[in-house]
């Protein structure tokens, strides 16, 4: 209950930031990607395909990013698509000698389908809805990183299933967004139809906004109630807040427009799938490639 107030107040103080100030807002089109995609990525999302290389601050870890997201067809007036989304999310660990090894590794793949049209409000601070719906693949698995240093075996992880284990998922995930040049605000719902292992919530949720601030710079924040694992039970039970608040610039300044310098706060549920038991806390700062 306390992390659903805590998520319910974020979400409602964003909302109220975002109306108060989206006049003041820079014209920047930190939204528009690369990728001229017709639903923009989310940017605070941590579970977005995108190219990334963002070490943890004060800990020895690495969160190494690889994927992308395309439309494969849009129509010919530019306001319904149909495209594909892939994606690895690599946790590595900092040792000796400038190694890196890959510690665990979650996959993607799926389709979507996105939808965009205009809208006029006299109330409402935006000018356009879109949606996107995607149906996807996602896997995990331990890799030589989270094994003993001495070959004895693995890594054991007590309040997690027995090593090894596998860890499946197939889901649609529908998000639904409003939003004006300069700052945008988005809800979503996500339903598991076939979980590994099982016993999983088939439910989460999540919530978020972005906002563009000046000198090429943006604020956003991406909020989710996840399952908690229950160990004892070996099952979910119950729901916590997870949420990544990332600041970032695009340095489009010395030309450089694709690639953006961003700094991530994360805390809740491990977006590894193989720690999807285990809650984090940790910030990152980085590099965001927009491909």
């Amino acid at each position: 209950m306390n992390d659903t107030y805590r998520l319910c107040r974020t979400v409602f103080i964003l909302t109220a930031l975002f109306l108060i100030s989206f006049k003041n807002a820079s014209a920047d089109q930190f939204l528009n990607p690369t990728t001229k995609t017709i639903f923009t990525p989310l940017l605070a999302d941590p579970m977005e395909p995108q190219v990334s290389v963002m070490p943890w601050l004060g800990q020895r870890f690495l969160n190494l990013d690889i994927g992308t997201t395309a439309d494969l067809y849009q129509s010919n007036s530019k306001n319904f698509a149909i495209g594909v989304d892939f994606a690895t999310w690599s946790l590595l660990r900092e040792s000796d000698n400038f190694k890196f090894p890959v510690d665990a590794i979650t996959y993607l793949f799926g389709i979507n389908t996105s939808w965009k049209e205009k809208i006029s409000s006299q109330t409402l601070p935006f000018d356009e809805f879109s949606g996107r719906v995607r149906i996807s693949h996602i896997s995990a698995h331990f890799e030589d990183g989270h094994y003993e240093p001495d070959g004895s075996g693995w890594i054991p992880e007590p309040a997690g299933p027995n090593i090894p284990f596998t860890y499946s998922r197939e889901f649609l995930d529908l998000v639904l967004a409003l939003s004006a040049p300069g700052h945008r605000v988005y809800a979503g719902y996500q339903y598991l139809y076939h979980t590994l292992p099982g016993s999983i919530n088939h439910n989460s949720f999540h919530a978020g906004g972005e906002i563009s601030t000046p000198g090429n710079t943006y604020l956003a924040a991406d909020l989710k109630l996840l399952p908690i694992w229950q160990s004892s039970l070996q099952e979910t039970k119950g729901y916590r807040g997870t949420w990544n608040l990332q600041a970032g610039m695009r340095l489009t300044a010395i030309g450089l427009e694709k690639i953006r310098v961003a700094c991530n706060y994360f805390s809740g549920m491990s977006i590894q799938g193989m720690y999807f038991y285990k809650p984090e806390s940790y910030t990152t700062l980085g590099m965001i490639i927009d491909i």
